[in-house]
């Protein structure tokens, strides 16, 4: 019982309550581009094949990492020397996120839909640098023994923005227009504005690596006179922004085969959500049914969900729980056939979203504990807006033709093909284990050094 006690514990400490409202944050604008949008398109008249190829305004998850050295290592005049640069980058795109959303809001998706894809697009853009921050702030301040708890943290905060961009989403449109609902939305951001202010820039840190690769750099660029003072600038700003944390990934062992499971770990789950919501729809289910059920219970058994999943880390390693949870989240899928078969059943819908969120709660913590594992605490900016870049792919861009396939095939058979896409991760996750792919020893440990963060 003390051991129980001992892993919840944990939960309490401040780091971790930070990380829940920083999860909120990054959380809430999700379905503002994903299901909630899809509700508001649907009631529009958009198609079905029309509201799948909104997925792409999903494109910035998927690419973030190619702004993600800018953030690391740009200043912003005034901000950054008040708050830091970490602090700074994250509320500037929390202000501008807050604007995106509200600009989002007043469109009309039959009228104009290309300027609702267009606002959708910068939601997305906002959201997914305030992601590139909050991710690297993240990883920085906690240790490695919070990492398990960390990620439950992120799931639970992250659900509980998705649950009021969702249920609370659909709750209100019930009683008041899309452009009230999004403002609302929008005006929720600043606890993610007021929790960075609350809480420490976190320190640069550098490594024996790292200062190596500077000196080498130096070295190189002392032997070279006929460069410019820009060109040295900019060819040593590039260097250590986007070489150094690449060339410290690419340097691992098996680095390649860890890129695809990151893309192919959460895929079968993701042609899921894109469809989801039109599949309650069709079924007949109201938005107050699909928010009581999908959205408020499937929340509570998301939450428990990523306690399990923080547990099994501490408990079993990340690799079998990666295991364990990617062959629950693998058959959960098979719950929405069983649905599509049913029909309107109301207590059905309930026991296929728990099993759904439980599974895909576990899942969701143990990868992001993979994920923060992998980071050298060096390049943890460049390096985790890679990592979830990739696992963005699968979620925004691979399940674009989650719609074409749902208006071609009946749902029976569309369920158990995203069954079927889940089974590459979890054979490559086998592979691994085998050939003792991990997380390296020392990417994610206590800094060699530490100085302050300019």
């Amino acid at each position: 019982m003390r051991r129980w006690l001992d892993a919840v514990a944990i939960y309490r400490e401040p780091r971790l309550i930070a990380i829940l409202f920083l999860g909120f944050s990054s959380g809430l604008p999700l379905l503002l581009t994903l299901s909630t949008l899809t509700i508001w398109l649907k009631e529009e008249g958009i198609s079905k094949t029309s509201i799948g190829l909104f997925a792409l305004v999903g494109l910035p998850y998927a690419l973030k990492f190619l702004w993600s050295p800018l953030i690391d290592r740009v200043s912003l005049p005034l901000l950054s020397s008040l708050l830091g640069r970490r602090r700074s980058w994250a509320i500037l795109t929390q202000l501008i996120l807050m604007l995106a959303i509200v600009g989002l809001g007043s469109t009309s998706p039959a009228e104009e839909p290309w300027l609702t894809a267009s606002y959708a697009l910068l939601v997305a853009f906002c959201s997914a640098s305030q992601d590139i921050v909050v991710d690297a702030y993240r990883v920085e301040i906690l240790e490695e023994r919070q990492y398990g708890a960390g990620a439950g943290m992120v799931v639970m905060g992250y659900r509980i923005g998705m649950l009021v961009s969702g249920a609370g989403a659909l709750y209100l449109a019930s009683y008041v227009g899309w452009f009230e609902v999004y403002a609302a939305m929008a005006a929720l951001i600043t606890i993610g504005i007021v929790t960075i202010l609350l809480n420490p820039e976190p320190k640069a840190v550098e490594t024996a690596e790292s200062i190596a690769r500077d000196q080498r750099l130096t070295t190189y660029l002392a032997h070279r006179p006929d460069l410019h003072t820009w060109q040295v600038s900019t060819l040593a700003w590039l260097y250590g922004a986007v070489v150094c944390p690449l060339a410290d990934f690419m340097g691992r062992r098996g680095w390649v085969v860890i890129l695809l499971f990151i893309l192919l770990y959460k895929f079968g789950d993701s042609l899921v959500g894109v469809m989801a919501n039109p599949f309650y729809l069709e079924l007949g289910f109201s938005k107050i049914e699909i928010a009581n059920i999908s959205k408020l219970f499937g929340f509570a058994a998301t939450l428990i969900g990523a306690f399990l999943g923080g547990f099994l880390v501490k408990k079993l390693g990340v690799m079998s729980s990666l295991l364990v949870c990617g062959v629950l989240q693998m058959l959960s899928n098979l719950m929405f056939a069983v649905q599509a078969v049913i029909g309107h059943n109301l207590s059905v819908l309930a026991l296929t979203i728990g099993i759904e969120n439980i599974a895909g709660g576990m899942g969701t913590a143990a990868f992001i504990a993979y994920l923060m594992g992998l980071c050298n605490r060096t390049y943890t900016m460049t390096q985790y807006a890679l990592f979830s870049s990739l696992f963005a792919i699968a979620g925004r861009i691979f399940s674009v033709p989650g719609g074409w396939l749902a208006d071609n095939i009946d749902w029976v058979s569309y369920f158990l093909l995203t069954t079927l896409a889940a089974v590459p991760g979890l054979v490559l996750l086998i592979w691994m284990m085998r050939r003792d792919i991990v997380p390296q020893p020392g990417t994610a440990e206590a800094p060699a050094s530490q100085t302050p963060a300019q």
